[in-house]
């Protein structure tokens, strides 16, 4: 098929990933079709092909380059002494980060069921890479006496989804700003592992 008039690949690649990532997140994957995702861009279904395989493919490219850009952006921070502080600045980067990008979150928890098994064990290597960082806090802790959990792995976990929920809810022009609600969150975390 021809490319529609107009269209660019350094301009409708990204389009076409904005656009099945908002699709997915309003509607899921499995209800969005590449006829959906075409229309939404403004080119015809066969053109999509020219940027990505098929639908699996772009579902796992969204949720693999998420995770990339999370780890990139941790890999550039300059942490600080100390495991009780260096869980507060997880905890407030967690949250901070993903305010920002709720549909990709959304996507990367609750589209992980829709993953080929290949594609879920590259998304689950990352996933376990950046929780790795909070768990070796967290070890850090037990070892310099600062937290007291019966299972750090488990209070990761824990850790994870109590931060990861702010998506659901918060609003900017809320109650509270970002900032009241990462010193909340981080008052809670504290009292969760013990410090």
């Amino acid at each position: 098929m021809a490319r529609t008039a107009g269209s660019h690949s350094d301009i409708t690649g990204p389009r076409v990933r904005a656009a099945a990532l908002s699709l997915f997140a309003r509607h899921g994957f499995a209800a969005v079709s590449m006829r959906q995702i075409a229309k939404e861009v403004g080119v015809q279904a066969g053109a999509l092909y020219n940027y990505t395989p098929d639908k699996q493919s772009l579902l796992f490219d969204l949720m693999r380059n998420h995770m990339e850009e999370l780890m990139q952006e941790r890999a550039g921070l300059t942490l600080p002494e100390g495991a009780l502080a260096r869980l507060e600045e997880f905890t407030r980067f967690h949250i901070r980060y993903h305010s920002q990008r709720p549909d990709e979150v959304f996507i990367a928890y609750m589209e992980l069921r829709n993953l080929t098994d290949e594609n879920f064990a590259v998304i689950e290597g990352l996933r376990r890479s950046y929780e790795g960082q909070l768990e070796a806090i967290l070890d850090a802790g037990q070892r310099e006496g600062v937290f007291a959990v019966p299972d750090t792995k488990l209070a990761t976990y824990a850790v994870i989804a109590m931060l990861t929920g702010v998506n659901t809810w918060f609003r900017e022009g809320g109650r509270l700003s970002l900032d009241e609600v990462e010193q909340v969150y981080w008052d809670m975390v504290r009292k969760a592992v013990g410090a």
